[in-house]
């Protein structure tokens, strides 16, 4: 069987392929697994997430803000949108409660999730997660606490100022004036830090 690689036709066969483990012999559950099903899980939520993303993206210049990410949670049947913008000097309620709406109207045009969802639109916070190349890119100047995969100069932490982003290395400054080239790719984790007004 043969699926076309939408949102629909991936739900579809999400689906079906569900129903047959749950109703079949032992032979379906040996042959297709549950490894395949969470490959397909992911590959749907992954896809649902991207084409989200790009409509986020299409209104965020009209309604003065950024597109910080973009998550996925809960089942295929009932995902939970979450969506987090932001802007110079924060976003209020208000605001994402505007974008939610008009959000929602695109997501009624497009129909980018071929069942029924949650939308949530807000603010990721002062502390924030870095999770991709252009959060640090958008946070320039600001505080960060960086957990890496593997050492740099003894530490596995590093805190600093992000100062600049060439070709996936991230330059920290810490409080001791030091520089620190941090490759992107051995980052496990990062947040931006609180910074006493």
């Amino acid at each position: 069987m043969r699926c076309p690689l939408t949102p629909w036709g991936v739900a579809i066969y999400c689906q079906l392929l569900l129903y047959l483990k749950r109703n079949s012999s032992g032979f379906f559950t040996k042959r297709v697994g549950l490894p395949t099903l969470l490959f397909y899980r992911v590959f749907y939520m992954d896809m649902i997430q991207e084409k989200i993303s790009v409509l986020a993206e299409s209104l965020a210049e009209s309604h003065g803000v950024r597109v910080l990410d973009v998550e996925m949670a809960g089942s295929m049947t009932r995902p939970q949108v979450r969506v987090f913008i932001d802007r110079e000097g924060g976003v209020t309620l208000d605001e994402c409660a505007t974008f939610s709406r008009a959000l929602s109207a695109l997501f009624d045009v497009e129909d980018p999730i071929p069942t029924s969802y949650t939308l949530e639109v807000s603010s990721p916070g002062l502390d924030r997660p870095l999770k991709k190349l252009k959060h640090f890119e958008q946070s320039k100047g600001r505080l960060a606490k960086i957990v890496l995969k593997q050492k740099i100069d003894g530490e596995y932490v590093h805190t600093g100022r992000i100062m600049d982003i060439q070709e996936g290395v991230i330059t920290l400054k810490t409080p001791g004036e030091k520089e620190v080239l941090v490759p992107f790719d051995i980052i496990s984790r990062a947040r931006l830090e609180i910074e006493p007004k």
